[in-house]
């Protein structure tokens, strides 16, 4: 299996059981401290492992990497409000948006080649998408839905950023970077907000915070071992893993269209995984 392949699907185990804690710990606190709690925690795992590892922080040439941060943050921020505000299926719709701004993106800005072959393969896996996720059952059309669509153009900004950064940068310094950032953007915003977790709500911010520092490693170690395109193509399995919790946690059984869609994507990522030429995805 290649590398980039396995921590992209990984990388969407990993986020799909961020996504349900979320959901379960935004019921009573606001989003935005969500974001805070979710980011200063992972800043301190970051620098517990560099520190470990005898990471150093760059000395010059930091601007890409306050760039990638400043994506980060205000995707992670628009992200978390609206999975707080709307149903999660219709959080999927928008945030799978991602990688027709990361195709675009990957062309225009790392001038990236993408042959006809994997664009079929693209075209199989957006309607597997499409058939998983029903947008035509759609629901909230609104500015939160805008604000969606945001967030998924941001995450795309940021895959480009990474992309170009694995060249010269450690892994460990990219995430810190996010996460360093997206705390101090996110404290002045729940500044007149903050409610104090209680016991539980707080164990479930801990969990956030540990889970998808582990995530974001996946992911950031995905874009450095596999193009933008591929990766983008590997995450759609985040929809299959939303309805495997749906059905283990709430008993909800996929439908046809769920079944037809979820094989489309998960043929597509099998393709993918057994295509070891690289020339072939170039």
């Amino acid at each position: 299996m290649k590398k980039g392949v396995f921590y992209a699907i990984m990388a969407s185990l990993i986020f799909s059981v961020m996504n349900l804690l979320v959901k379960l710990v935004s019921t009573n606190m606001p989003s935005i401290e969500i974001v805070f709690f979710r980011s200063i925690i992972g800043t301190i795992i970051t620098l517990i492992i560099m520190k470990k590892k005898e990471v150093k922080f760059s000395k010059g040439n930091v601007n890409l990497l306050i760039v990638r941060g400043l994506f980060g943050a205000a995707y992670l921020v628009a992200y978390f409000y609206v999975i707080s505000k709307m149903p999660l299926a219709d959080v999927t719709v928008l945030i799978n948006l991602s990688p027709f701004f990361v195709l675009i993106l990957s062309a225009v800005i790392l001038k990236e080649k993408i042959s006809r072959k994997i664009y079929g393969v693209i075209f199989i896996a957006l309607i597997g998408a499409v058939v998983t996720i029903n947008p035509f059952g759609y629901s909230t059309f609104s500015v939160i839905a805008l604000i969606g669509v945001f967030s998924a153009l941001c995450s795309a900004s940021a895959s480009i950023t990474i992309r170009h950064l694995s060249k010269s940068k450690s892994t460990y310094e990219i995430v810190f970077y996010f996460l360093f950032i997206a705390t101090i953007v996110s404290i002045p915003m729940m500044w007149n907000s903050f409610v104090f977790p209680t016991p539980l709500e707080f164990f479930y911010l801990i969990c956030i915070g540990s889970v998808s520092f582990l995530g974001q490693i996946f992911l950031t170690k995905a874009y450095t071992h596999e193009r933008a395109p591929v990766v983008a193509i590997a995450r759609y399995t985040s929809i299959a893993f939303n309805v495997m919790w749906g059905f283990l946690l709430w008993s909800e059984i996929p439908n046809t269209t769920t079944i037809i869609g979820g094989s489309l994507i998960v043929s597509s990522c099998i393709y993918l995984v057994l295509n070891k030429k690289r020339e072939n995805v170039s």
